[in-house]
């Protein structure tokens, strides 16, 4: 544990990409395999489930501590990370600990089985023996809510490099749903097993996002083939051996969740991999995402959800053909490939459909094109190099991203809370609203919340505001005088009964800061509704 705190730590302190590479290559050649397998499990997003609440974690360090929840409650609204809060509060050890990572892995675990009391002891005990970057990081992992600021693909290229592997084959191996608790470090990373490959997917090839006013620099229209950009869930379809496993781009197994893709699925010859987009389809028409969202997350589909939101595949690539990985065949050719599959099937594939290609002379005429993509619930055009092999993560050059400019809305701040990591001593989270005439008065109503946009030094300018301007305290949120406009962007709009303004937006975020402009001349609650006629729930 105490290696791996440093890493915590060390990482935390350096922005630099190879010095954080060198730090985790370190660490993978130094420590026990176990404590690598769960390192490795971290930065895959794979926890132990959360065997302690946060309230009982509250008040057993209000306890230990002799505080008041007050004093608790002004500390973590400054601190703004609930392990961090409770690792400074907690006194110093009175005993130590020399413990592999793994050996606490365990013991969190074990804690799961245990009542509320015997739980309690045995996180007091823990506590007593941990320096605070130690408890920092147990309670951390505690909390189920685990992240240590760097990219899975960076630990995968440090591993690699220390493995002495090809990235690549690092990160195919690392796909998939294994659990730390049930393999070792040799047989999931320096062993290929065939059990294992049967289900595996590939590592996903993303997009950089690209400009209007970058466009031309891409060259002719010809070199590339133009695609619209759907918003679904990316997913791999993995045919192998007369079984089918459908994985979404987080790695997480969604077979279950959309049993239609088995109907094409089995009928696609064995050694068969498609890249595509799990869409909310009917009639012929895709369908607002929010048709997607009642589906994600639900442990049971039941066939009410299934007729409620139907769903295909629009296929993008093909990664693997008759058993073979095509990845560095060029676009055309795995185009072509995926197109013969798709012929060989259609006639008992309804759930399986081609991404459409989108064919033009010139930028401008695809830039005129591209303004049909709201009213076919698409976000944009991708944009593939012909000749460009499938890689693994976000590379530039090949793959690009041409999405349609946000929708906007100018909002009144209202409310404002304290961020989280870096920016917890500030204001940072705020509460947007517009204006609506009731009964002959004009309030302001709220829409949304936003987060991101601003930079460090217009977030510092906001928060000293939030803080000469304090209407009212609501635990962590102060609500502040209405004068502030901000432009916001977001990429979708819908109908919503759980919000006072009767909308929710998709992706919202700040674009500018409107100086130029005073708070009555923000928009109004009519003028949201107009584009919720435009573009919401078509």
């Amino acid at each position: 544990m105490k290696q791996f705190a440093d890493l915590f730590v060390q990482l935390d302190q350096t922005n630099k990409t190879n010095d954080k590479v060198a730090l985790l290559r370190n660490y993978f050649a130094t420590a026990p395999d176990r404590d690598k397998l769960w390192t490795i499990a971290f930065f895959s997003h794979k926890r132990p489930k959360r065997p302690v609440n946060s309230t009982l974690l509250k008040a057993w360090t209000m306890e230990l501590a002799g505080l008041p929840e007050w004093l608790f409650k002004e500390s973590y609204s400054f601190v703004g990370d609930l392990a961090e809060t409770i690792s400074l509060m907690l006194p110093p050890p009175t005993q130590t600990q020399d413990q592999p990572l793994a050996y606490w892995v365990d013991y969190l675990q074990d804690l799961s089985k245990l009542e509320e009391d015997e739980k309690k002891a045995r996180v007091l005990v823990a506590w007593q023996q941990m320096t605070q970057p130690e408890k920092f990081v147990f309670t951390k992992l505690m909390t189920s809510s685990f992240r240590i600021g760097i990219s899975q693909g960076l630990a995968i290229r440090a591993l690699a490099e220390q493995a002495d592997l090809d990235k690549t084959i690092v990160a195919h191996r690392l796909m998939g749903d294994w659990n730390p608790n049930e393999v070792s470090f040799d047989s999931l990373v320096m062993e290929e097993s065939r059990e294992d490959n049967l289900s595996r997917p590939y590592p996903f090839f993303l997009a950089h996002p690209v400009t209007t006013e970058e466009i031309e620099n891409l060259g002719t229209v010809d070199e590339w083939q133009v695609e619209w950009k759907w918003d679904g869930i990316r997913a791999q379809v993995v045919v192998r051996e007369e079984n089918h496993y459908v994985w979404s781009r987080g790695e997480e197994l969604v077979t279950d969740k959309f049993p239609e893709l088995a109907g094409f699925a089995l009928d696609l010859p064995s050694g068969t991999v498609i890249d595509g987009e799990i869409l909310p389809y009917a009639e012929g028409k895709i369908l607002p995402f929010a048709v997607l969202q009642t589906r994600i997350g639900r442990k049971n589909v039941s066939k009410a959800i299934l007729k409620k939101a139907p769903v295909v595949l629009k296929a993008y690539d093909l990664l693997e053909g008759d058993g073979k990985d095509v990845r560095e065949w060029s676009m055309i050719e795995r185009r072509k490939k995926l197109e013969e599959v798709h012929e060989a099937v259609r006639d008992q594939a309804s759930y399986f459909l081609l991404s459409n290609k989108v064919e033009a002379d010139s930028w401008a005429d695809l830039a005129l094109i591209r303004e049909q993509s709201r009213s076919l619930m698409a976000e944009g055009f991708m944009l593939k190099r012909r000749d460009s092999p499938y890689q693994v993560g976000r590379k530039r050059g090949d793959w690009w991203k041409w999405k349609v400019d946000p929708l906007t809305i100018d909002g009144v701040l209202i409310n404002a809370q304290r961020g989280t990591g870096r920016r917890s001593g500030l204001y940072s989270d705020y509460t947007f609203a517009v204006w609506d005439e009731y009964d002959g008065q004009r309030r302001l109503v709220p829409f949304t919340k936003a987060y991101s946009g601003l930079t460090d030094q217009e977030m510092r300018k906001v928060d000293s505001f939030v803080k000469r301007n304090t209407k009212e305290k609501f635990g962590p949120v102060r609500s502040v005088t209405p004068e502030l406009v901000f432009e916001i962007g977001f990429e979708g709009i819908q109908k919503s009964s759980r919000h006072k303004s009767g909308v929710a937006l998709r992706f919202p975020r700040i674009l500018r800061w409107r100086h130029d402009k005073p708070a009555d001349e923000a928009n109004s609650l009519i003028e949201l509704q107009e584009l919720l006629n435009l573009y919401g729930n078509q």
